[in-house]
């Protein structure tokens, strides 16, 4: 048989799985990762999500050719805590060819239905709540750190594979140079207001207190994001790794914390000048000289990605969300080589993060869509209920119409 999809088995396989993308897209806004990095992203023994979550990675040959990858994960953490049977994808790269990315989804599909589940969603790797979605708008752009990218027809090619929407995510970018033209004047009088009425003030983490603050990330991550779709709550037990993951992109300056006048937190912005600028230049290697521009990064760096911003649920009304807000754009240049970035993975749903980009000038340049099958008959679609209203993204925010 010319195609065949097996299983990922031992340390070369894993090699060709994480350099198929490399082929794949070369000559693309795709971005090389480090590749040691991937290899301990997805070893059993070193990835955190394998504390709570199993997978199998398969790869599709064509004559003996490698032309396609995916990962079939289950996380039982999220199944746990949204009382779901969810099977999740991921990792999915693919040749321009129908019955590649069949197989591959077939695949996927028998090994979580093995293990008891009547869906899956996905593209993410691993987690919803990290990379999630097939771009469907934006492919002229470089992705940003844990941004995934892909030509058009993968969209093509999974909607014909009988695939369908689960959701929406919306990335904004935001540009000093649209500060004067495109803020809403009403952003930076709220954030003035918010200062002088409630007397808040805004704070940097530095590394002697990033293992304290993350006490009030958790707390506020798990408050401001709980409606959120998939959401997921942190533990106490997530914060070595929490610490780990910030202390490798750690900026103090974008690192910030709103206080009320006691000293108490109310309002948190974890935002990450880009690695995907250098490490683009490393080729997705330490040696002979990657690890040059490692040492070197700031200095090719001038865009930055919102990661989080979120307001404890009894201050949302207090405008310490524009607080946050406006004192990204002044700590951006001129005060530092940062002149643009992104606030990324914000829900359809997510009507008033949506509204408050909208607010700041910001316009959408990037779409990203799940999807789903289900097999199980009577199972309820994953995406958010209808009911749920989405935000409508007006002609001036959009670089060009969504398809």
């Amino acid at each position: 048989m010319s195609l065949e999809i097996t299983p990922v088995r031992g340390r070369a396989e894993l090699k060709e799985f994480v350099r198929l993308p490399e082929r794949l897209h070369a000559g693309t806004p795709w971005i090389i990762q480090l590749r040691i990095e991937r290899y301990a992203y997805l070893d059993r023994r070193l990835g955190a999500f394998f504390k709570d979550g199993d997978a199998q990675y398969f790869l599709a040959r064509k004559h003996g050719r490698v032309v396609g990858r995916i990962s079939a994960h289950i996380s039982n953490k999220l199944n746990r805590y949204q009382g779901t049977r969810w099977g999740l994808f991921g990792f999915l790269d693919f040749e321009e060819d129908q019955a590649i990315l069949d197989a591959l989804l077939a695949a996927a599909q028998e090994w979580l239905q093995q293990r008891g589940c009547d869906r899956m969603v996905g593209p993410c790797s691993f987690v919803p709540d990290d990379e999630l979605g097939v771009l469907i708008h934006g492919y002229e752009l470089e992705p940003m750190i844990r941004q995934g990218w892909n030509p058009p027809y993968y969209r093509e090619l999974i909607e014909a594979a009988g695939l369908v929407k689960a959701v929406d995510v919306f990335h904004w970018e935001l540009d000093i140079s649209d500060r004067s033209e495109r803020m809403n004047p009403m952003l930076p009088q709220l954030a003035e207001e918010t200062r002088q009425k409630y007397g808040f003030k805004v704070r940097r983490m530095t590394r002697a207190s990033l293992w304290r603050d993350l006490d009030d990330f958790i707390e506020i991550y798990n408050a401001a994001w709980s409606k959120n779709w998939c959401f997921v709550p942190y533990e106490k037990s997530d914060k070595p790794q929490l610490w780990a993951d910030f202390s490798l992109v750690f900026a103090s300056e974008w690192f910030m914390i709103c206080e009320n006048p006691e000293g108490e937190t109310v309002g948190m912005a974890v935002t990450i000048p880009d690695p995907n600028q250098y490490q683009e230049r490393m080729g997705g290697k330490l040696l002979p000289f990657g690890w040059w521009y490692l040492v070197n990064a700031r200095r090719y760096i001038d865009r930055a990605r919102v990661g989080f911003l979120g307001v404890k649920p009894e201050y949302q009304h207090t405008g310490a969300g524009a607080l946050l807000y406006m004192e990204h754009y002044n700590t951006a240049y001129p005060n530092s080589k940062i002149t643009h970035g992104e606030a990324g993975w914000v829900l359809e749903t997510n009507r008033s993060m949506n509204r408050g980009l909208e607010y700041m000038g910001g316009h959408i340049t990037k779409v990203f869509r799940a999807y789903e099958r289900v097999w199980e008959e009577g199972a309820e679609p994953a995406g958010p209920p209808a009911r749920i209203r989405r935000y409508q993204p007006p002609e001036s925010v959009l670089s060009a119409p969504i398809q």
